[in-house]
């Protein structure tokens, strides 16, 4: 460890600078990914880099809707009536010396950067300031898509071969609902082990929630506020609903407990219906997110408890039995859970431990991420853990800790050195 420690050292304002140069690329996903996405360039950078360290395979890897459409058939995976114009994930191998492989993933895409005048720098204007870097996709998550490029790259500068193959996918869309991810899983990308970069806090990420977004839509009678009694009121009607969907989520909250993740929850999101205070609504639709935890919970329970609860109170209101309310879901992801005694987990803990002296934490984040997909679909032993506070994620003045970034090259690089040596 003394000599990675040395090297690191010697090389981190080259690897900081490195981070600057992807940062000040704008890659935002536009429109959650329906509407395109500008991971190219950000891409283009990536794979001169890793050609310049020697990587012996790249590839390039168009994303198309016919793979998540047969995703989302055979796994309830996937988001469709997405733009892939000039969207591809990048795919890297370095070859070891025949040890067990290991894939770091992580997405190239940001979230917009919102309200500009909010922020102090420019988004894509790399700032440093208190060993802090500022700018967009700073912890979400190009520190940790970089950090896992240049753990091979100190592992290359301290002369030291890989024992293992290492693989990178760099995936376009995560922000869109993870279709990168979701392709390259398709493809058959598999690895002994695999880690996700996320912001994890300085923990080890084991755990983390599944999500289902549901749209309620309710039919109304619209008319002069002065002449209530002869409309319907469609928001009034969605009122009703939501209260039983919050009484859905206490109940949850009450009966549900994970080890690692927080209760279920229900958030009412958005609410659009109306046209005036003097006219009763015809319309009036809601927009909401249910997190549920994996294992004690799954996508088809979460959507048969919600289609029940909606349907019952309908029921129980003429207009609305008469009228039901429309259901749909646009966008889906399923939880994520991996065994805290797999060898993977050990392996990672001891590494940790001897790049950094401490004892790493283990946790669930109620964020999801595509940790799911390379567990539950590709099958591989995975781990999540990157630089950075995920209080950071889509916020404005975005930052990252350079300390945090540059440990997490050098517990990448031993994780590396670790795993590919276990039998």
């Amino acid at each position: 460890m003394k000599k990675l420690k040395n090297v690191l050292n010697e090389h981190k304002e080259e690897y900081i600078k490195y981070l600057s140069e992807l940062v000040s690329i704008d890659t935002q996903d536009l429109g959650h990914g329906i509407d395109g996405g500008r991971e190219e360039k950000g891409q283009e950078y990536l794979i001169k880099l890793l050609e310049k360290m020697g990587a012996d395979k790249i590839e390039k890897d168009a994303l198309e809707e016919e793979t998540i459409k047969k995703c989302l058939q055979l796994y309830n995976e996937g988001n469709l009536g997405h733009n892939y114009d000039h969207r591809y994930n990048v795919y890297a191998t370095f070859a070891g010396k025949g040890g067990k492989s290991i894939m770091f993933n992580g997405h190239m895409d940001t979230m917009p950067p919102g309200d500009l005048s909010k922020w102090i720098t420019k988004p894509h204007c790399p700032d440093i300031r208190d060993n802090r870097m500022y700018g967009l996709g700073t912890a979400d998550m190009k520190g940790g898509l970089m950090a896992s490029v240049l753990a091979i790259k100190l592992l290359k500068d301290a002369g030291i071969e890989l024992p293992g193959d290492v693989i990178i996918t760099s995936v376009c869309d995560e922000e869109g609902g993870g279709n990168g991810s979701i392709q390259a899983v398709m493809r058959g990308l598999k690895a002994d082990g695999v880690v996700n970069c996320e912001p994890t806090d300085d923990t080890l990420i084991l755990a983390h929630m599944g999500w289902v977004f549901f749209k309620v839509d309710f039919e109304g009678k619209a008319c002069h506020s002065g002449a209530k009694a002869e409309g319907v009121s469609a928001i009034e009607k969605a009122i009703k609903v939501i209260q039983g969907l919050n009484e859905m989520e206490h109940r949850w909250l009450l009966t549900i407990r994970h080890r690692l993740l927080p209760p279920p929850s229900l958030n009412i999101g958005v609410i659009e219906g109306g046209t005036a205070g003097s006219t009763v609504p015809g319309e009036c639709s809601f927009s909401t997110c249910v997190h549920y935890v994996p294992t004690l919970m799954n996508q088809d329970m979460v959507v048969k408890e919600f289609t029940e609860v909606v349907e019952r109170i309908s029921r129980s209101d003429a207009w609305m039995e008469a009228h039901p309310p429309k259901i749909s879901i646009y966008q889906t992801g399923h939880g994520f859970e991996m065994e805290e005694d797999h060898p993977l987990v050990d392996t990672f803990k001891e590494a940790y431990s001897e790049a950094l002296s401490r004892n790493v934490k283990v946790e669930g984040s109620h964020f999801g991420c595509d940790s799911r997909l390379w567990r539950n679909i590709a099958g591989c032993p995975t781990i999540q853990y990157g630089p950075g506070e995920g209080a950071q994620c889509h916020t404005v003045d975005e930052w990252l800790k350079l300390d945090s970034y540059l440990e997490a090259i050098l517990v990448y690089a031993k994780l590396i050195l670790s795993w590919g040596e276990k039998k």
